[in-house]
């Protein structure tokens, strides 16, 4: 009986030297979300986009670039109808008001098509009072990552148009306070008896 006192003592002293040495920091909790890719970072993405050549680059050399929708999953094949409803979304942006490769294109239409190109990388990590954290009365996050999108219209195998946006740098901080802690939490999965 002394031998197992003696050792859950034990097991406590060492329990705590733990948390006094790697800090409260380390206990908040972390995630990331990511995603298959050829690109690790916003600028590799951004490289490989800009040695894209409309009226030049083929669709098979857009393979060797890391936009092909049969490996990267962040690729996605468009129609001419979805390509309708991205150029000409309501009645006052007219077929005139296009580029005229994407005129040409639209014409075309089952030779027409497009890869979509939705690219997110994120990691948060929350930080603040780790006891505040835990009993939910004060959470506050910090996610940072990058994302890039892109558009590139394909005419007859050959790539007509292209388009790109992100943002390099993603930074967001997010704050929940809930006054009454986890009784909030319990909101919503208690139900009244009538």
């Amino acid at each position: 009986m002394k031998k197992s006192y003696l050792q859950l003592v034990i097991l406590a002293i060492l329990a705590n030297l733990v948390v006094l040495t790697t800090g409260c920091r380390t206990l908040m909790s972390s995630g990331s979300k990511t995603v298959q890719s050829p690109w690790k970072n916003f600028a590799e993405a951004r490289s490989s986009f800009d040695q894209i050549v409309p009226g030049q680059t083929t669709a098979n050399e857009l393979e060797c670039l890391g936009f092909d929708p049969y490996y990267n999953s962040n690729v996605k094949i468009l129609t001419y109808l979805d390509l309708l409803g991205r150029f000409l979304p309501n009645n006052s942006i007219q077929k005139s008001d296009l580029p005229k490769s994407v005129c040409d294109c639209l014409e075309k239409k089952e030779e027409c098509q497009a890869y979509e190109v939705d690219l997110t990388v994120t990691s948060s990590k929350r930080y603040g009072n780790l006891f505040l954290d835990v009993l939910a009365f004060n959470r506050k996050t910090r996610e940072t990552g990058w994302n890039f999108k892109a558009l590139i219209v394909l005419n007859r195998g050959k790539v007509a148009y292209k388009l790109w946006a992100g943002e390099p740098n993603l930074e967001t901080y997010e704050r929940k306070t809930k006054p009454l802690g986890p009784l909030q939490e319990l909101e919503g999965s208690i139900k009244a008896p009538y």
